[in-house]
């Protein structure tokens, strides 16, 4: 897991850009704390920073092959699980490898196959290839956009990067936000490609940008694909757990130390009873980790969204499987510090509103970082099986819109509310989310024969998998590699996707319940509790000091006549918001202070210029 960038110039020789090249590498230290390096040539740098995984001393980077008609160079970040096959099949072609990195074998792959070598790899990866053969650039993605991956078309060419920042420490990249940014940033859809920064993009997951001369070029190697689902109930149950075995296995290989985030839910508790079973048999513990706040079991107060705290079931589920495991505890001054919520930031390179859902991943990451360097996550297993409340909410089911978008004012209040009335009527959010799901739900393929109410789960399934699992999938990734751990998902292998994905509603649900399919493959490995548990979303404090926090850091921008925050956010719905007494502090509100925060302190940190009107 790494952090790369680069520049690609047509119309001018790179090679006298070394300090522009430095500079963008060097905004990704956090995602490789262990080397750096970069590649110049007369129209191609590169730049690499190395978080080291496997292959400690042999997978430096860039990395590069020499070919009778010119070098062929490449920066890699991610890990590709099935990567000893496809070297030992490489092996048989003559390639000939001089380390063990799955880096050398990805890059060998797109020597013998070119572009189509993306349809072998199974993995979570964003990487470019600069082939100065035939001088083109090669960017390509994984499936599901577990890594991230940016660039910016100039005039000559492209930059890009992991992350905004890369792109926007080069003098040639633009720092303006438009309304279309804005409305990306408050809409809470994750639009594909969309970069928040004007003239910014994302590689969209399954697809490879290519750049020439000639100009830039995108091209789709796999998408979410409607397929017929011919196998009974104990025959799906059963391959989703050989699915399971056979991806948890995988994503344990490491040369450092790995461990397990553990909530209590089926998702990682299944994750980490198989990796247990799995390490058991070699004579190994897994290391489980879990978050939770001080008072939060002993205090907890169950709500709409969340029935029970985690811990009780955390604990059972490592009395279980005999991990290692350790809780970390974070308090109301830690989750409200402007220091941890500027770290946040600076990871995102956009102001989420996420608030303490967002410090304490990253809290919780980073002090899982100071004993392991890799981590399995249960992320996306609700999007992959069905586990949220929406699936089964008639409302959500009918509603011609994003699914988790209809009760979300009921849960967390409206993000319009804050805004200017300027600001808001410009916006138009309504239509632009409206025409984002028409376009997504204009992508998906119906099955012959499938009914009306199966027709509808597909949409929302397909809706899930296709914009809120990158949304969570981004969070995930920035916060853990803002500090150097790279966390893994075994429930985004393509493989588990495709399969579940066809299955159909009743089959998901043939338990009557949320995510049967999974409750199913994995019961035997489970505590009764966890098995039985009810689907609870990931935490978020109740310590009502923490609102007070929130209020306090919030009034030092009243008395800051001339911020840019107040550009965006109303003057007068903060002015109210900070005075209300903390038992009167609604979840809308606490929601519009952290909504307030994050945009002020990415104003602060970016300066960027805001085209509103």
């Amino acid at each position: 897991m790494c952090g790369i960038t680069g520049w690609v110039s047509f119309g001018r020789d790179l090679r006298s850009q070394q300090a522009t090249v430095d500079a963008m590498t060097e905004t990704m230290s956090c995602r490789g704390p262990d080397d750096s390096g970069t590649w110049l040539a007369e129209h191609a740098a590169l730049g690499h920073r190395r978080l080291a995984i496997i292959d400690l001393p042999g997978g430096r980077q860039p990395m590069s092959v020499q070919t009778p008609d010119g070098p062929v160079a490449m920066v890699y970040s991610g890990e590709t699980y099935n990567f000893t096959e496809l070297r030992e099949e490489l092996a048989g072609r003559s390639h000939r490898f001089e380390t063990e990195s799955d880096t050398e074998v990805v890059l060998h792959a797109y020597l013998e196959w070119g572009e189509a070598a993306a349809e072998r790899f199974n993995g979570m990866y964003a990487f470019a290839i600069w082939d100065s053969r035939v001088d083109k650039l090669v960017m390509i993605r994984d499936r599901m956009g577990i890594k991230p991956f940016y660039y910016y078309p100039t005039n000559d060419g492209v930059l890009f990067g992991s992350e905004p920042k890369a792109i926007l420490a080069n003098p040639d990249a633009e720092h303006t936000v438009t309304l279309d940014g804005i409305r990306e940033l408050f809409a809470f859809i994750k639009t594909p490609g969309h970069a928040i920064w004007n003239g910014m993009h994302e590689v969209e997951p399954g697809t490879i940008v290519t750049v020439t001369a000639q100009g830039l070029r995108t091209t789709r190697y796999w998408t979410l694909q409607t397929r017929e689902h011919t196998d009974d109930r104990t025959t799906s149950v059963g391959h989703v757990r050989e699915l399971l075995d056979d991806i948890v296995r995988r994503q344990l290989i490491a040369d450092v130390p790995r461990c397990t985030l553990l909530s209590g839910g089926l998702d990682s508790s299944a994750m980490t009873a198989i990796a247990a079973q799995q390490l058991a048999e070699v004579g190994e513990t897994v290391r489980s980790f879990a978050v939770d706040f001080v008072g939060q079991t002993e205090n907890f107060v169950p709500d709409e969204l969340r029935g029970t705290p985690d811990t009780p079931y955390v604990h059972d589920v490592a009395e279980k499987s005999r991990t290692e495991h350790q809780d970390i505890v974070l308090n109301s001054d830690e989750l409200a510090d402007p220091q941890v919520r500027s770290k946040v930031i600076r990871a995102r390179d956009m102001p989420t509103g996420l608030g303490d859902m967002d410090a304490s991943l990253y809290l919780l990451f980073k002090a899982i970082r100071s004993h392991s360097t890799v981590a399995l996550s249960g992320e996306s297993a609700d999007e992959v099986f069905g586990g949220y409340k929406q699936f089964f909410d008639p409302k959500a089911r009918e509603a011609n819109t994003f699914p988790w978008l209809v009760r979300y004012d009921e849960h967390f209040g409206d993000d319009n509310a804050i805004l200017t009335p300027e600001l808001a009527r410009s916006l138009r959010l309504d239509q632009y989310i409206q025409d984002a799901y028409d376009t997504a739900v204009g992508q998906i393929e119906r099955l012959d024969g499938e009914s009306d109410f199966e027709w509808q789960m597909r949409k929302i399934c397909y809706l899930h998998l296709t914009h809120f699992v990158r949304i969570l999938l981004d969070r995930k990734d920035r916060a853990s590699m803002a500090v150097g751990l790279e966390v893994r998902v075994p429930f985004c292998d393509h493989r588990l996707v495709e399969y579940v994905y066809n299955t159909p509603w009743s089959l998901k649900t043939y338990d009557g319940r949320e995510k049967s399919l999974l409750r199913g493959a994995a019961k035997d490995v489970l505590p009764q509790s966890v098995v039985q548990r009810v689907k609870s979303p990931y935490p978020s404090t109740q310590d009502p000091k923490y609102a007070v926090k929130l209020q306090q850091n919030a009034r030092e921008y009243l008395s800051r006549q001339g911020h840019q925050v107040f550009d965006l956010v109303s003057r007068e719905w903060l002015a109210r918001a900070v005075e209300v007494d903390t038992p009167q502090i609604t979840q809308a509100s606490r929601k519009g202070l952290e909504r307030t925060l994050d945009l002020a302190l990415w104003l602060d940190m970016y300066q960027p210029t805001l085209k509103l009107y």
